[in-house]
């Protein structure tokens, strides 16, 4: 009888969690930024609420107006700026003042003679062939825009919900912090060593992703903003903000952006102007992963280099934006399990 019960229990537990995940399912972006805001920045609301001899709710408070004021309403200015510029960019581009098949073809001609033959082989070593495939790019994001076009309007409000959801459950995670953890922990039915470097591993890992690759995405988009600007290439602003999304890739990062601009000021003459951007690249942006990460990050979750790239790519092309941080912590916790696993196996022999 007692047997029974346990299994009834255990299948509305499933359920009813099952249940709640689906009406929350709307709302994920929200939460997963609210849990990482918490996990990032509870140190620091741990200080704060020491210092405020105990005061939680206040410290809470605090940390979140801080997070308005540093992360949202900078990125507030920055995205109203890309726009901006990435309207002046559509513009000249319409009128011909940007002739981006020129830019291609000098490009082509800077290129070596293998480089070409490669690019051939996927129809993108003529400007027909480019013109082609831009032209399928476009007709697809033209289909897009126009079937979530009436939704826009929608889609603001949702983004002002999203994020104040965010910012309540940021106050109340950091509020509530030891509490939640401790139950959190004691409903994981695990042994207390396997829970505790569960949790520990997942806490480390969202840390480590946003201090390490986040910050040094801005960092290294920053940067090559700032050489952009002062070449006076143009739109600067919106070529930052592309690198820094491409630095959240390992390997390749910034290098897809100011490498074959480089390329380009070489082959239409500006000699002087390629050779500052190559070595800044090589010399400083491409140096700020391996001096800011290590420091950032350390090596409690050192996880090789195409892991991290595999399952970065794989998070984002499954969850979008938020896939940069869900990829890596999944495939840090497969790491984890599968130690684990391992682990008591052995144990499991050798008894």
């Amino acid at each position: 009888m007692r047997s029974l019960e346990d299994r009834i229990l255990l299948f509305l537990l499933v359920l009813i969690t099952l249940a709640l995940g689906w009406i929350l399912l709307p709302f994920y972006g929200a939460l997963l930024w609210g849990v990482v805001g918490a996990i990032v920045f509870a140190p620091l609301h741990r200080r704060l609420s020491r210092a405020m001899h105990g005061r939680d709710g206040l410290a809470a408070a605090i940390v979140v107006l801080l997070v308005v004021l540093i992360v949202i309403i900078p990125l507030s200015l920055i995205g109203a700026a890309l726009a901006q510029q990435a309207s002046g960019v559509y513009a000249q581009a319409q009128s011909g003042q940007l002739d981006i098949g020129q830019y291609f073809q000098k490009v082509l001609e800077a290129l070596p003679t293998w480089v070409v033959d490669l690019l051939n082989r996927f129809g993108l070593g003529s400007l027909a062939g480019l013109k082609d495939r831009l032209s399928a790019v476009l007709l697809r994001g033209s289909q897009i825009l126009a079937s979530q076009a009436l939704n826009i309007g929608q889609g603001t409000f949702e983004f002002f919900v999203n994020l104040f959801l965010m910012l309540y459950l940021l106050f109340f995670l950091l509020r509530d912090d030891i509490a939640l953890s401790t139950r959190i922990a004691n409903a994981i039915p695990l042994r207390d060593a396997h829970r505790e470097a569960l949790l520990a591993m997942f806490t480390v890992v969202i840390r480590a992703t946003v201090k390490g690759n986040l910050v040094v995405a801005l960092a290294q988009g920053a940067l090559g903003g700032l050489i952009f600007w002062f070449l006076g290439i143009t739109a600067p602003l919106l070529w930052a903000v592309v690198m820094a999304f491409l630095s959240l890739l390992p390997a390749f990062g910034a290098g897809l952006v100011w490498f074959p601009v480089a390329l380009y000021l070489l082959a239409s003459g500006a000699i002087w102007q390629g050779v500052i951007l190559i070595a800044y690249g090589a010399l400083v942006i491409g140096l700020v992963d391996n001096l800011l990460r290590p420091i950032l990050v350390g090596q409690d979750t050192k996880m090789p280099d195409y892991v991290v790239l595999i399952s970065t790519l794989g998070g984002i092309d499954v969850f979008g934006l938020n896939g940069f941080i869900i990829g890596p912590v999944i495939a840090a916790m497969f790491i984890a399990i599968w130690e684990m696993f391992s682990v008591a196996r052995r144990e499991g022999s050798a008894v």
